[in-house]
Parts: C-alpha cells; sequence; structure tokens
C-alpha cells in the first residue's frame, strides 16, 4: 500500500477540492503598483490608510501572528501583490477570501477565515480580495457569488466553498486543503515554525513516483499507465487505484475547457441520452466541486438506458467513486441510487 503522498491531487479530497490546472490563473499578471499616494481599498471593517486608527488596525488586516514570528497570515490581495501570493503557494497554501462591500455576509466569513487560519502558526495564509476592485480575479476563480474562499496550491485553485460556513465545517475544509497541499509537496510554514526541522516523507514505490513524475510534467497518459503497472503487480493498492481514476479524469479534461465546455453543457441539455455529452459534463461537473450533480447526472442516465452504453456509463460512475472519494456521503448516497436504477 502506497502513501497518501503518492496521489495527485484529489480533485474532492474535501468539501469541493478542485483539479490542478481546472482554471487558468496565468492571465492575471503582476501589474505595476498604485501610483505613489494611492493605496489599495481596506477590507471590511478596516479603516483606509491615513485615516484614524490605520496604525492601530494594520497588524489586524495584516494577521500577523506571534506563533509565526510576525509574519503577516493575512493580505489584502491587490493586483500588484496577487502574483506574489501565486509564488507564495508553491510554500504554503494561501486561502483566498472574496468579499465585496455589499454583502455583510463577506466580513464574517474573513473574521472567521482569519482566525481559525492564524490558529495553524503559519502553515496557511489569507488573502483577503474585494471583487469590486479586483474583478479579474472573481472572473478567473468563476466565482458566481460572496463570499466565497478558494485556495491556491502550487499556483492551482482549490475551490472550498461559497457563502457562509461554521468554524468546523471551515476547520475540516482545512485540514484537508493541507493534506492536499503535503501530497503535492508543499509543508512549508512562515516564521518561527519555518525553521523547526520536518521529518523526510518516505520515498514513494518506483511506480506512484513515476506517476508523480509524469504527472507534474503533464503527462497524464504515462502516469496512468504506472498506475496500471502499480495495479498488476499489486491489484489491492487502493492508492493506485485513485490515482489512475484521477490521472484519467485529468487527461479528459484537458479538452473541455472554456468554449468547449459550454457548448457540450449545452448538447447535453438538448440530448440527456447522449452518452459522451453526458459523461463529458459529469467530468466537469467534479472539477468544479458540483459532486452531487456529477454523481446525479450519471446515476439518471443509467436509469434510463440499457445495454453496452449503459454497462460504460456505469463503469465511469465507479471511477469517479475512486476520484471523490469512497467514504465520501456522497458518494453513498449515489451508490444507493445506483442500487435503486439497476434493481
Amino acid at each position: 500500500m502506497s502513501s497518501p503522498a503518492s496521489r495527485p491531487v484529489p480533485p474532492a479530497a474535501a468539501s469541493q477540492l478542485n483539479l490542478r490546472g481546472a482554471v487558468d490563473l496565468s492571465s492575471l499578471k503582476q501589474r505595476p503598483a498604485p501610483p505613489a499616494g494611492q493605496s489599495p481599498a481596506a477590507g471590511p471593517g478596516q479603516p483606509a490608510p491615513g485615516q484614524p486608527g490605520a496604525a492601530a488596525a494594520a497588524g489586524h488586516a495584516q494577521g500577523a501572528s506571534p506563533d509565526t514570528g510576525g509574519q503577516p497570515l493575512r493580505v489584502d490581495v491587490t493586483e500588484a501583490n496577487f502574483q506574489q501570493l501565486v509564488e507564495l503557494s508553491a510554500q504554503v497554501p494561501v486561502v483566498f477570501g472574496l468579499w465585496a462591500s455589499y454583502s455583510p455576509a463577506s466580513g464574517e466569513l474573513l473574521n472567521v477565515l482569519e482566525g481559525i487560519i492564524n490558529s495553524y502558526g503559519g502553515r496557511l495564509v489569507l488573502g483577503a480580495a474585494d471583487i469590486d476592485a479586483f474583478p479579474q480575479l472573481a472572473q478567473a476563480f468563476q466565482v458566481q457569488a460572496v463570499p466565497t474562499a478558494v485556495a491556491v496550491v502550487k499556483g492551482q485553485p482549490v475551490p472550498l466553498f461559497q457563502g457562509g460556513a461554521d468554524e468546523q465545517q471551515v476547520r475540516n475544509l482545512l485540514d484537508e486543503l493541507l493534506k492536499v497541499a503535503a501530497a503535492n509537496g508543499v509543508t512549508g510554514s512562515l516564521g518561527a515554525g519555518a525553521t523547526a526541522a520536518e521529518p523526510e516523507p518516505a520515498p514513494l514505490p518506483p511506480l506512484h513516483q513515476a506517476a508523480y513524475d509524469a504527472i507534474e510534467a503533464g503527462d497524464f497518459a504515462a502516469a496512468a499507465a504506472a498506475y496500471r503497472q502499480a495495479l498488476l503487480e499489486m491489484p489491492a493498492d487502493a492508492e493506485a487505484k485513485a490515482g489512475l481514476a484521477q490521472v484519467e479524469l485529468m487527461d479528459r479534461l484537458q479538452s473541455l475547457t472554456g468554449p468547449d465546455g459550454d457548448a457540450l453543457r449545452q448538447l447535453a441539455a438538448e440530448q440527456p441520452d447522449n452518452l459522451d455529452a453526458q459523461l463529458g459534463v459529469a467530468d466537469l461537473d467534479i472539477a468544479g466541486g458540483h459532486i452531487e450533480d456529477a454523481l446525479g447526472r450519471i446515476v439518471s442516465f443509467i436509469g434510463r438506458n440499457f445495454g453496452p452504453e449503459r454497462e460504460t456509463a456505469r463503469v465511469r460512475l465507479l471511477e469517479l467513486f475512486e476520484v471523490v472519494g469512497p467514504s465520501d456521503e456522497r458518494v453513498a448516497k449515489a451508490r444507493q441510487g445506483l442500487a435503486r436504477v439497476l434493481f
């Protein structure tokens, strides 16, 4: 059995964790800093620079924590510093809290996130992003409403949740986010804790390492081949089985972005019994964190169809169960639905 570190970024390791590369951040290039005398907008509940109380609020706005040697754990995101935060995500996950002045819940979300992230001792950073001041970020993250939380790990976006969430739900998501980050080599911390020696991770089995290297190179076909060989040698290797399902999904998603994805959704809506269209939209939904929609779509197709197409859909559904995680409650619900339509 392999270590969890052998797996690529799980698209749904927590509630709605996304795929690597599912959203392209490359268009958000670092832009020049504001002209002299002009400062970024203050976050919700924070005085603007130069106003009474601004100096006292600065420490809070930056989230300085004694556990991190005073390093800022909260940063107000601007076009000028966004790229730096993306680069920082190669060291620690950066959680972007997207807010707007017209949404009172935004301030509540940021307060919850800031308090929780401070408790992780520098293993996470919070970026507070005003979507009115930085609308390109909302577009890149495909935000439909605020407040929304999206993490970035090694430059890749990982959707967390939209709307309110209580402290325990947020902690559960952040715990899973750190697992995803560790599985992809992001194990750093800021401040004093960064100097502490961390145990070396156990080496991966050769075929798992080959798969991981292929994923890093963007060669999903080679990664899939390595996982298949690992399963031939050890059929009970659950990590290889899950890894194979994930890289096959990544490979399929390469051709399902942008206009192609929109056209596919329209085709699926017009032709509910078109197998390829339904499976393709299910892949898109998994990548976007819409797990129940994806699994329910395939279960419904199986219930309406018979013959070879039904079996193809059933096999794909089982693969997506591996992607989401067999213990996920949404998978359990979909299994019950599958049993009903089959028997």
